[in-house]
């Protein structure tokens, strides 16, 4: 579904991101860890074509990203508040997201109330601006929007950050049931690598812009990574 190829980002000189090949194919959930500065972040705005690649490609399902748009009505993410629209309620963003998707209200609406309880209340029916709600509201919405018209595609950029516990667990049955149950290709950054190892299937570490592990997860996934960084850390 994914294939990366000779992928490099630079700045300056520098380089960010290094991959000589990826592929994540359909259907996967996919995790993507690693610390502050790996490139995760940077993989997932070149896979959206956000920044432009020094050099390579990522195809999305055989389209080159960045030389084409085909691969945008298939695919949707939550990478950061920047994505919602601040002037507009939930309801009011939704059903942008929705015309952008060939979604009527009716097919919003039916698709919003399966998840009145990850909401908990605090998103439909406030009358407030999305801008106005707390960050965990934001993401809330920002992950649920990505859902519309179901994708086949959908990347979300720490997506646990700002939510409290149960919404966490909330979110992970979620993301679960979007790659078991609807076979939709899921890929997932995140810090927190007991949550990222609940719910992705395959991990990638990420160090300083390259592949260091690519696991199948298992029962010794959590600590192999932990391992890992705990190591890094004494170097």
């Amino acid at each position: 579904m994914i294939t990366t190829n000779n992928l490099t980002k630079k700045y300056n000189g520098t380089t960010v991101l290094n991959i000589e090949h990826l592929e994540i194919p359909k259907g996967q959930s996919f995790g993507l860890v690693g610390n502050n500065g790996a490139g995760k972040t940077t993989y997932f705005s070149l896979l959206l074509d956000l920044i432009e690649p020094t050099s390579g490609v990522i195809e999305n399902n055989s389209i080159a990203v960045h030389e084409s748009e085909a691969w945008k009505p298939f695919t949707s993410a939550f990478i950061d508040e920047s994505f919602l629209i601040g002037y507009l309620t939930a309801e009011e963003y939704f059903y942008f997201i929705g015309e952008l998707r060939n979604q009527s209200k009716a097919d919003v609406d039916a698709l919003v109330a399966q998840f009145e309880d990850f909401f908990h209340g605090e998103i439909l029916n406030q009358k407030k601006y999305l801008r106005d709600l707390s960050k965990g509201n934001q993401k809330k919405a920002g992950i649920i929007a990505a859902l519309i018209g179901y994708p086949e595609v959908i990347i979300l950029d720490e997506p646990f950050a700002n939510l409290d516990p149960s919404t966490q667990i909330k979110l992970k049955k979620i993301i679960r049931d979007l790659a078991s149950k609807k076979g939709i290709t899921i890929l997932v950054s995140s810090h927190d690598l007991m949550h990222v190892t609940d719910v992705c299937e395959r991990i990638v570490l990420l160090e300083k812009g390259e592949i260091k592990k690519d696991l199948v997860t298992s029962s010794e996934t959590l600590k192999e990574l932990e391992d890992y960084f705990s190591n890094t850390a004494l170097v």
